[in-house]
């Protein structure tokens, strides 16, 4: 006698149980709407909101480097502004205009945010900022007095 799992059928007028799962993106907006009102804007809730680049940091012994991929941005439309000692970068990539129908999408279009926290020996009069090839480099020397130095050892 084989042990076989009996298959459960909804009653007339009843959904299966899969298709709960179907509504679930659904209600996820409808209570997000409901808990934030007004602030529960469709760029919120979409993909239209910032998105946050791939970012390399390294520490050279004059400065730190970041490096930003922002492929399809334009220089004009970067904007980098350092408050403190907290490094913004933010910007917008525009979707360009298409003349045939987009079969897939999964490039990153819309507004860019990253911040970064910088260590206090920096010199922020010598920011450097260049976009090439859809890499944005930003280079931030330290300060004199933070920068390595090599110290000679002498015979005693």
């Amino acid at each position: 006698m084989s042990q076989l799992a009996t298959e459960r059928r909804p009653a007339t007028g009843q959904q299966p149980q899969w298709a709960s799962i179907e509504q679930v993106p659904e209600r996820m907006r409808r209570m997000l709407e409901q808990t934030l009102g007004s602030f529960a804007t469709p760029a919120l809730l979409s993909e239209a909101a910032a998105w946050t680049p791939p970012v390399d940091i390294e520490e050279e012994d004059d400065a730190y480097v970041i490096e930003a991929e922002v492929p399809g941005a334009k220089r004009e439309d970067v904007n980098i502004e350092l408050q403190g000692n907290e490094l913004a970068i933010t910007g917008e990539i525009k979707e360009r205009e298409r003349k045939g129908i987009l079969r897939r999408n999964t490039r990153r279009v819309g507004r860019f945010d990253y911040r970064v926290t910088l260590p206090t020996n920096v010199d922020p009069k010598k920011i450097d900022a260049k976009l090439s090839d859809g890499v944005l480099s930003v280079r931030i020397p330290k300060a004199e007095q933070a920068q390595r130095q090599r110290i000679e050892v002498k015979a005693a």
